[in-house]
């Protein structure tokens, strides 16, 4: 039986091309750049690549994910340096969705990390990543090098995650570091434990969701500081009279005026009642009373009842638990 002949893809026009190329999953267009000169221009110069997602995660091991159109495929190439995953790639299929994997092994995975990194965002025309997944106590000796390398090819992220293994590792001059040379664009979330108090982190400006799982370093000053729409504050230790403050202020249209969506922990809302709103205006609302309020990612929420205070442009801010079971915890909604 004769083998089947060759495919004589960059024979075809160019509308046929990128026909073909929207038919292949992300790796096969990688592997396909990697053939000649020729075909990497040709890969280059396919306009449907903006609608790929492409996150970097920096864990036990190095990972490229790269999501393809309606997220239906997910190829991700993991640097690692155990010989038993030599070369290994791993498929599985579930409800419609592939997911790839490769496993490259290397010697020096994060420098070859960081070379596919920018192959991978040359090829598919990026100066932008949808998300940075970092662990910050896995590669410590690394942590410098990868940020300086996402500074100097001015990488920006969309959404960044932080982690830790250990809470007892100490972090924060990393994460510092990170702050304040990597950009972030839409949202940072954080379970970092940091140590200082005093911790002086750059908050990036304007971004649509910050979420804070060990927000004891955010204090009265850090919080004016912040211009998130929406904003998780988990384990705060700001006072009742700094909240009442910044209420105050809020108010007056003096701070936080992005602000839509605010969460606190470890606060019961009738105790935050008595202690917090004493001299402020506000307007119990029966539990009778049904409202449909915005909340987080462009859902709504329905609430019954809710205390509000309002902003002198008419805004309002509606304090509600928004479901049972969430006892110490409630929301602060503006609309």
């Amino acid at each position: 039986m004769d083998s089947p002949k060759p495919f004589p893809i960059l024979r075809l026009p160019f509308l046929a091309i990128e026909e073909v190329f929207k038919a292949m999953h992300p790796f096969e267009i990688i592997n396909f750049s990697l053939i000649t000169e020729r075909t990497k221009a040709v890969t280059k110069n396919m306009t449907f690549r903006s609608k790929y997602t492409i996150r970097l995660c920096v864990h036990k091991q190095l990972g490229i994910e790269i999501y393809g159109t309606n997220h239906l495929v997910s190829c991700t190439y993991l640097m690692t340096s155990y010989k038993q995953k030599l070369e290994k790639t791993v498929e599985d299929e579930h409800s419609g969705y592939i997911t790839r994997r490769v496993f490259n092994y290397s010697n020096d995975p994060v420098d070859e990390w960081k070379q596919l990194c920018k192959y991978v965002m040359e090829i598919f025309k990026r100066k932008s990543i949808n998300m940075l997944s970092m662990t910050m106590d896995e590669f410590v000796d690394h942590n410098v090098s990868i940020i300086d390398f996402l500074k100097n090819y001015e990488i920006l992220v969309d959404i960044c995650m932080l982690y830790q293994t250990r809470e007892e590792n100490n972090v924060d001059e990393h994460v510092a570091y990170l702050l304040e040379n990597v950009t972030v664009n839409v949202e940072l979330l954080s379970g970092l434990n940091i140590k200082d108090k005093n911790f002086y982190g750059k908050i990036p400006k304007n971004l649509n969701d910050l979420f804070i799982y060990y927000s004891e370093w955010i204090g009265y000053e850090r919080l004016l500081e912040i211009d998130s729409k929406h904003v998780t504050l988990e384990n705060d230790e700001i006072s009742d009279k700094e909240w009442n403050l910044f209420l105050k202020k809020w108010m007056a249209m003096e701070t936080n005026l992005n602000l839509a969506y605010l969460r606190l922990s470890r606060k019961e809302l009738g105790t935050f009642r008595e202690h917090v709103l004493y001299d402020i205006p506000y307007e119990v609302v029966s539990e009778d009373v049904s409202r449909i309020l915005p909340c987080r990612y462009k859902l709504t929420q329905k609430v019954n009842g809710g205390i509000d205070i309002r902003r002198i442009d008419g805004k309002t801010a509606t304090f509600f638990v928004p479901r049972p079971g969430w006892n110490g915890s409630f929301l602060m909604c503006i609309h």
